[in-house]
């Protein structure tokens, strides 16, 4: 069986490609044959690094501070069972969808990251320490 995606892109949010590349991002033409729609980094790390700045924005640009905010704007609704993915997250930070989260925390933004890396996934595939890595990249001290 082959591995999930985000896996094999070293992208365990499955973050969409856009215009803009990110930090650690390959884009080069064999990477965007082999993936046509997710970004692939170079490392899990810079992975993890996207995962945590894209909730920082969220949670700066749009104000959202809690686990039903954060994730139904992570996988709309129209493309995932969204209620499902909010309550797998908010059991694994240990809240309610609406308790206000503070995702500067270390530790809740650990939390958050490993739950959406675990779902979109379907497993635990990085260390904690590669998870940490990507965080302290992402300025989350």
């Amino acid at each position: 069986m082959a591995n999930p995606r985000g896996l094999r892109n070293n992208n365990p949010g499955n973050i969409d490609r856009t215009e803009v590349a990110w930090q650690g991002e390959d884009r080069s033409q064999r990477a965007r044959e082999r993936e046509h729609r997710f970004c692939v980094f170079n490392s899990p790390q810079a992975g993890f690094r996207a995962l945590a700045k894209t909730i920082l924005t969220y949670r700066g640009k749009y104000q959202l501070r809690t686990v039903r905010g954060i994730i139904n704007r992570w996988a709309p609704p129209a493309e995932n069972d969204t209620s499902a993915y909010v309550m797998q997250v908010s059991a694994a930070l240990g809240v309610k969808p609406d308790d206000v989260i503070n995702v500067r925390e270390r530790s809740v933004m650990f939390g958050i990251a490993k739950a959406i890396a675990r779902h979109e996934n379907g497993g635990d595939y990085w260390d904690d320490q590669v998870i940490h890595e990507g965080l302290t990249l992402a300025g989350i001290a």
